[in-house]
């Protein structure tokens, strides 16, 4: 078996890549079976040395050079010099080059060493050096073979390009593309830097049911599914809101969770059926308080994610350093669309409307057209943090009214990039008025709208025994990684997205 067949990768595509990938997966299956007749079952091994990173060894040479090290990872790559090799070797944290010099782990040792495939996982322990070109390196005395790898990585130079592969075989993809590994390590980070955020402030992280008898809190429809043992209908829930304002009315004053919410919707770069939303509420605030909580939030995760607060995203830099801009709902489609709400009723918008060529549905209404004006004018434009402020009642079934101006709610969306990072409102608490805005909902999913609310008895029950003032917001996790990590879809940010069957 020549050596360059050996360590011979995968080239990208086609029929001739399945037919290579067939092959060298017999010869690694043979090579298996030696080694199992020989007594060395590398699946039966359970435990290794892994007492080291190799980012903490490159991190510490000065401390650690000539120091004995053990280490373990996926060999990468490998240098043949007929009685040595070079080889480099991936653990989560990064990669490190390892020589392996006959002399030195013994002849029987090396030739078995040579038989080993480019993927396979091993244990490298040895000393620590610097090699004449200055690569902090390990001279290995012993190896180990932990795994076999049955099927060959990716070919070196073209590597695993193709997205659809990609998300559907993300263990490749983190194995063969160092910057999707570092993506996720990312996601991590801001994920712990939320919670640092919050609990600094006195939230308490709570969790509420994912199988709800009713669906509610946002505007999207739900998945279906059916509980055998009760013999009864649930949803997977679509939001977080009404269980957590619930906790609030029972006196917890100051809660979040950050978890999964399923809508069944369609899939585009911004939109996966399931996501990570943050939901945060604070009784004795309003919407002033929320803008406040998450302009301060959204710093320290830029801070923790990237360590600056001037964020590049593709070809722009976004400033969270300065304060984020503020407009109503109003002023933003009188400066980007011309158009003066103010002075306007509901025929004279949609006059306006038809004129414009925005399409109407007989279920809207005064506050729908100014939407829909604002969608379509306004929100590709909202490239700095800005907070959109002061929504129509008709869109906002959950908001509290803004004094004054009865035909509008205390509610911000805040837009980066065009897109929305957060939806959050002085919330309602007066149970008539919540009732009134349920039964306006449940009007308009009988006129065809299939994204309504739906009347929650036990929510406006709950209401009855008296919930304070409170600020809530809604944060979706995911855009925010997608922004501080520089990926241009959702899918690039989702570990698993969901996919359509291959």
């Amino acid at each position: 078996m020549s050596e360059e067949l050996n360590n011979r990768r995968l080239p990208a595509d086609g029929e001739s890549a399945q037919q290579d990938t067939n092959e060298q997966r017999e010869i690694r299956l043979a090579k298996l079976q030696s080694l199992q007749e020989g007594g060395q079952n590398p699946f039966h091994v359970t435990t290794a040395k892994h007492l080291f990173s190799a980012t903490e060894i490159a991190g510490r040479f000065d401390e650690l050079e000539n120091t004995d090290v053990a280490i373990c990872g996926r060999m990468m790559s490998r240098r043949d010099m007929g009685k040595a090799n070079f080889i480099d070797l991936r653990d989560r944290d990064g990669k490190i080059q390892v020589y392996v010099k006959r002399d030195d782990i013994g002849e029987d040792e090396f030739d078995a060493f040579k038989k080993w495939d480019i993927g396979d996982i091993i244990e490298v322990e040895g000393f620590v050096f610097r090699t004449r070109r200055g690569e902090v390196s390990i001279h290995a005395k012993s190896l180990r073979l932990l795994t076999k790898s049955l099927l060959p990585l990716p070919e070196k130079f073209h590597g695993l390009t193709d997205t659809d592969t990609r998300y559907r075989r993300r263990y490749v993809d983190l194995i063969v593309n160092p910057e999707v590994r570092e993506t996720f390590i990312c996601r991590t980070k801001i994920l712990r830097a939320i919670r640092e955020y919050l609990d600094a402030q006195n939230f308490l992280e709570v969790e509420t049911p994912i199988l709800t008898p009713n669906y509610g809190g946002a505007a999207a429809r739900p998945f279906l599914t059916h509980h055998n043992a009760l013999d009864m209908d649930l949803h997977l829930r679509i939001s977080l809101e009404l269980y957590l304002k619930r906790l609030i009315v029972g006196g917890l004053e100051r809660v979040y969770e950050m978890g999964r919410v399923f809508r069944n919707e369609g899939l585009s770069v911004r939109h996966n059926p399931e996501f990570t939303l943050l939901e945060i509420y604070q009784a004795y605030t309003d919407y002033n308080g929320m803008m406040e909580l998450s302009e301060g939030l959204f710093r320290h995760c830029a801070q923790v994610a990237t360590g600056t607060l001037q964020i590049p995203y593709g070809e722009i830099v976004l400033d969270f350093e300065s304060p984020f801009a503020r407009l109503t709902m109003r002023d933003a489609v009188r400066k980007y669309a011309g158009a003066d709400f103010d002075t306007l009723n509901l025929e004279s918008a949609k006059a306006l409307a038809k004129e414009r060529g925005l399409e109407l549905l007989p279920r809207h209404g005064f506050g729908d057209i100014l939407n829909l004006f604002f969608e379509e004018y306004c929100e590709d434009k909202l490239i700095q943090p800005t907070f959109i402020l002061d929504h129509p009642v008709e869109i906002s079934p959950l908001a509290k009214r803004k004094p004054g101006e009865p035909n509008y709610t205390e509610r911000f969306e805040l837009f980066i990039c065009g897109r929305e990072m957060a939806n959050a409102f002085s919330e309602l608490n007066d149970p008539i008025d919540q009732r009134g805005r349920f039964e306006a909902q449940e009007a308009l999913f009988a006129a065809g709208d299939e994204e309504a609310n739906h009347t929650d008895e036990d929510f406006l029950l709950a209401l009855e025994y008296g919930m304070p003032p409170t600020g809530g917001i809604g944060i979706g996790v995911d855009r925010l990684v997608m922004l501080l990590t520089d990926s241009a879809a959702i899918r690039d940010v989702l570990l698993f997205p969901t996919m359509k069957k291959a």
